[in-house]
């Protein structure tokens, strides 16, 4: 009876053990957003400035300056910020971003010219930011769970080892029906993103490099290059003067922020 029951535990032990059964895709994919997104939070604000380098598709550039300021919210999407200060046509220009995790993103910019607040359209985040090469759903904080997630494989990309995660868009009118995230291993931070349009036709890639650590945490990138494969244009962020736990409230980031940001 005794040699039984150590057989009976001993079943029982390998059954019940986390290691029993192998992870399926989804779950390891799940699991990999998971430790990336937790490594990001607690940061509770941050603001820096901002190059927006635009290209088209025959070489010709011009470039904007902007500054941006992020808050935290627990239970919820991050809130964002975007004021233009350079060129003169664009200057005053303001965005406001409420991300959420279920529901569609808010988003309104200001038009000084106008000196009115637009707000941009639940079916319109695929539409390009300012004309750039990011969409507006591409500006918004990419929220866990806005996605489902599908571990790949593991890739060397410039030298670094990472996974590669497909995501697929939770929401139904993203202009994206899924993208590939290549998160390095050990700082569990994008390196580059492959991003495929409604008909699943390769659209663009991004690839975020000059890492710097902030905090002894939080990694942002200072360099972000967005490449359009069907439109031949691309746009290069280039961020400055990091700063984080700035004091920021949520009356920094209300519809009057939008008007009286300067």
């Amino acid at each position: 009876m005794k040699i039984m029951r150590n057989i009976f535990l001993a079943c029982l032990a390998f059954f019940m053990s986390p290691v029993a059964w192998p992870q399926t895709a989804e779950q390891m994919g799940l699991e990999i957003a998971t430790e990336a997104d937790k490594r990001d939070s607690g940061f509770i604000d941050s603001s820096a400035t901002l190059t927006m380098e635009l290209r088209n598709k025959q070489g010709d550039t011009s470039s904007r300056q902007l500054r941006v300021k992020t808050l935290e919210v627990k239970g919820d999407g991050d809130k964002g910020l975007s004021v233009f200060d350079e060129p003169a046509d664009v200057k005053g220009t303001a965005f406001l971003t409420f991300s959420h995790t279920r529901e569609a993103d808010e988003q309104w910019l200001y038009l000084p010219e106008l000196k009115r607040v637009k707000r941009i359209a639940s079916k319109n985040k695929s539409g390009p930011f300012m004309g750039s090469e990011f969409a507006y759903e591409d500006i918004a904080s990419q929220e866990l769970d806005k996605y489902t997630y599908k571990y790949l494989n593991d890739e060397n990309f410039n030298g670094i080892d990472c996974y590669v995660v497909e995501r697929t868009p939770v929401y139904e009118n993203s202009g994206y029906v899924r993208q590939l995230v290549w998160i390095n291993k050990k700082e569990y931070r994008p390196e580059k993103i492959v991003f495929y349009d409604r008909k699943n036709d390769l659209l663009k890639t991004l690839v975020s490099s000059d890492y710097q650590q902030y905090l002894n945490q939080y990694w942002r990138p200072g360099k972000m290059q967005m490449e359009n494969h069907q439109t031949g244009k691309s746009t290069i962020l280039i961020w400055k003067s990091y700063k984080f736990r700035n004091g920021f409230t949520e009356r920094d980031f209300d519809r009057n922020s939008l008007e009286n940001a300067k």
